[in-house]
């Protein structure tokens, strides 16, 4: 079913790619219950975002259900049909302070997760998927429960800085990116990265760690494979529409 056609063709594909980015999500098992946001810009001043509802099965969500909302409204919260306040508190802030931004996606993926909970949680380069995030990735030490207040959003987007990856310690992982693909792309590319190397500390053998210069040459060689996300985001699409078009709806 195609989306509804009260939304503007830009509008409509941007929720489409949002709601397909729910709808993977889920099928890898990197939801987690009813938590967890994903959020997009829908202008370069990152003010008119969409989220998505409160407490709706990642599996289940569709283009229509995603929430629209201006991150400058203080009434937002107010409203029956209010987001998630971690969600308003984390997202609104991101888009407000990084408006460069386009997509934010967090996530308790199992093993990026597992990450976090290390007293050294640095995604170590030992692999050609660990190396593309060789200096991309920034770390926030101060975990402080849930977060539900406008503080604790800022202070993620302080901690995130100019990083597109934050890893929040005791708690999870935000990527963000330019469009829905990119972004997911990335969240795809960094579970399979925290995968491997969680498999390999669980040996108890001695790593063997890519070299910082290496390492640093393959986060660029992946950064120039023009439209290998786009072509990613849109192969899975494709696997949604032939089982399940209803995120379109």
């Amino acid at each position: 079913m195609p989306t509804a056609t009260k939304f503007g063709l830009a509008e409509r594909e941007a929720r489409t790619d949002l709601a397909a980015a729910f709808r993977l999500t889920a099928r890898f098992g990197w939801h987690e219950a009813v938590a967890n946001h994903f959020s997009l810009a829908l202008d370069a001043d990152g003010r008119r975002i969409l989220v998505n509802p409160r407490w709706k099965h990642f599996a289940r969500i569709r283009a229509s259900d995603l929430l629209l909302l201006d991150v400058d409204d203080p009434a937002v919260m107010r409203r029956p049909e209010a987001p998630d306040p971690t969600a308003w508190c984390i997202h609104a802030a991101l888009h407000r302070l990084r408006p460069e931004v386009r997509c934010v996606l967090h996530t308790h993926m199992p093993y990026a997760t597992t990450l976090t909970s290390l007293e050294d949680s640095r995604l170590l380069p030992i692999d050609q998927n660990s190396a593309r995030f060789w200096g991309r990735i920034a770390y926030d030490d101060a975990y402080g429960g849930f977060a539900l207040s406008s503080d604790e959003g800022e202070r993620m987007a302080a901690a995130l800085g100019d990083q597109p990856i934050l890893f929040l310690k005791n708690h999870g992982v935000i990527v963000t990116g330019r469009s829905v693909a990119h972004a997911f792309d990335e969240l795809y590319y960094l579970e399979k990265a925290c995968q491997q190397l969680v498999l390999a500390y669980s040996t108890g053998r001695p790593l063997r760690l890519v070299s910082d210069n290496l390492a640093a040459a393959v986060a660029g060689e992946w950064a120039a494979y023009a439209g290998f996300a786009e072509a990613h985001f849109s192969e899975l699409k494709a696997l949604l529409d032939a089982d399940d078009p209803s995120y379109a709806g």
